[in-house]
C-alpha cells in the first residue's frame, strides 16, 4: 500500500479532478460500522458570479473493504475552494465520487449549504437503503435560522 500524502508535505490540489484520494484497509473488515466525517466550512464558487458559497457536508458511509484516509479526503474537499459548481453538483460529486472509488457498502452526504439570495440549499445523496443492523445518527445540522 502506497499512500500519496499521509505522512508527507502535500499541496491543495489545483481542482477536485486532480486531487488523489488515498484508501487503506478497511481495519474491522466483515463486522458493518458507519463512519462519519463533518467538514463545516466546506466552500466552493458560484458558477455564475464567481463568488464563494460555504456549506457544511455531512459524510457517512459504511466500509466494504477500503476506508479513506483523511488527510487525502481533506486535500480532496479543499480543492472544491477555487471550484466552480452549483451546489447540487458539488455534493452530488463527492459522494458519487467517493463511492465509486472506495466502494462502501453503503454512502450518503448531507450537503447544508449556507443561503445565496436569502434562501439556503440542502442537497442530499446516498448510494441506496441503509445497511441492516448498522446505527445510522441523524446527521444533526440545524435548518438555517437567520441571525437570532
Amino acid at each position: 500500500m502506497t499512500l500519496k500524502h499521509l505522512g508527507q508535505s502535500s499541496a491543495l490540489p489545483a481542482s477536485p479532478e486532480q486531487a488523489v484520494l488515498d484508501y487503506v484497509p478497511n481495519p474491522r473488515p466483515g463486522k458493518p460500522y458507519l463512519v462519519r466525517f463533518t467538514a463545516p466550512e466546506f466552500t466552493s464558487l458560484c458558477p455564475v458570479t464567481g463568488q464563494p458559497d460555504f456549506a457544511h457536508l455531512v459524510i457517512d458511509y459504511v466500509p466494504g473493504e477500503t476506508i479513506v484516509e483523511s488527510k487525502s479526503l481533506k486535500l480532496f474537499l479543499g480543492a472544491f475552494r477555487n471550484h466552480a459548481a452549483f451546489h447540487e453538483d458539488c455534493t452530488v460529486g463527492i459522494g458519487e465520487r467517493l463511492f465509486g472509488e472506495m466502494a462502501p457498502q453503503w454512502l450518503r452526504i448531507g450537503g447544508y449549504w449556507y443561503p445565496r439570495g436569502g434562501i439556503p440549499i440542502d442537497v442530499f445523496w446516498q448510494s441506496g437503503p441503509p445497511v441492516p443492523g448498522v446505527w445510522l445518527p441523524d446527521q444533526d445540522v440545524p435548518g438555517y435560522r437567520g441571525r437570532g
